[in-house]
């Protein structure tokens, strides 16, 4: 094929778009999404990719011989998903090597490459296999900071009922902020359980290690390497959505406090 038709570029254009709604839902960064649909366009064989990025939304123009298509696309967090960002590296660089293979555009590739995205592996681990492994890691961090195989078991159960309630909460598509405040609220709540059993004299490791799991570390890294990298309004919006499941965090926890009448949380 020797040029790329109308209809053939608006294909190309909704695979670039694709690639980037996908790498921004699951908790890529930004500068890898720009320069993954600028590799997908003109492996597909446009001149240029031009690739707008805010919080909520993406804006791409695909460029063929003064030909523009541009595109807007809402975008809604899913979580972070480091399978499904590595399957999309994956389809990029298979469209990038069978470019090299043959030099001319053609319609295949770019059926194949609307195939490979259609087939990914969205498969994750089940939901009590994941909220065990974060109870685990909860009652670990309790135990390094020195509380009891008692305190430990608190925080184990605490933790996986709290990461059980923000996974259902999720599937139902709830606010994600009043998610983080019920489920820091259920976690206080179990957690707070080792004051009342006087398991120990540092019952306060039990409440600070069953929220751990709402600490939003991703996000944070995410928006400082988008600053660091120049996309400052991606940044500052990754940085206000971490501070506002922070503050979340915090109303749970206080508000389980108060119900509970503990005048403090640890010394």
């Amino acid at each position: 094929m020797t040029g790329i038709t109308y209809q053939d570029q608006q294909r190309i254009t909704r695979l670039c778009v694709r690639c980037a709604l996908l790498f921004m839902q699951y908790g890529g960064e930004s500068a890898v999404v720009v320069d993954l649909t600028k590799r997908l366009g003109v492996a597909l064989g446009v001149n240029g990719v031009e690739c707008g990025l805010s919080f909520n939304a993406v804006t791409l123009t695909t460029i063929y011989q003064g030909r523009c298509i541009t595109t807007v696309r809402n975008t809604v967090h899913q979580g972070i998903n480091v399978s499904i960002l590595v399957q999309i590296q994956q389809i990029v660089m298979q469209a990038e090597a069978t470019r090299q293979q043959n030099q001319a555009v053609s319609v295949s590739l770019i059926g194949q490459i609307e195939t490979a995205f259609d087939q990914m592996d969205r498969t994750t681990y089940p939901n009590a296999l994941m909220a065990l492994f974060v109870g685990l890691s909860c009652a670990c961090f309790a135990y390094l900071n020195g509380g009891g195989l008692a305190i430990s078991a608190i925080t184990l159960v605490a933790g996986f009922v709290a990461m059980r309630m923000r996974l259902y909460l999720s599937a139902h598509h709830f606010n994600p902020f009043v998610v983080v405040i019920i489920t820091a609220f259920v976690a206080t709540l179990l957690g707070a359980f080792a004051y009342f059993f006087k398991l120990g004299d540092n019952a306060d490791i039990a409440v600070a290690a069953s929220v751990l799991l709402l600490v939003p570390s991703f996000p944070i890294i995410n928006s400082l390497s988008d600053i660091l990298k120049g996309y400052i309004n991606m940044g500052v919006g990754r940085w206000m959505f971490a501070t506002m499941l922070t503050l979340s965090a915090c109303v749970g926890i206080v508000i389980a406090l108060i119900l509970l009448q503990i005048p403090h949380w640890g010394l």
